[in-house]
């Protein structure tokens, strides 16, 4: 048994990170093909009614989706 942190398990279908996972400016992380990107910033909501809130959300989940942190419809 060795002891590090970061490992591949037995067979190579899992790694397990204890420790920093750093991707460089040269890196890249993909789900599924799609690359993992920041996310764009998104204003804090000064909503006055329902409609103009639900605007703020719905910009919200298209910058999630953009970044590939959520999938698309």
């Amino acid at each position: 048994m060795s002891n590090v942190k970061n490992y591949a398990e037995q067979g190579g279908d899992k790694w397990v990170v204890n420790g920093i996972l750093e991707v460089t400016a040269e890196g890249q992380i993909n789900i599924n093909g799609t690359p993992l990107t920041r996310m764009a910033v998104q204003a804090d909501s000064t909503a006055a009614d329902i409609t103009a809130l639900k605007a703020d959300f719905n910009a919200l989940l298209t910058k999630l989706k953009n970044a590939g942190l959520m999938a698309a419809n």
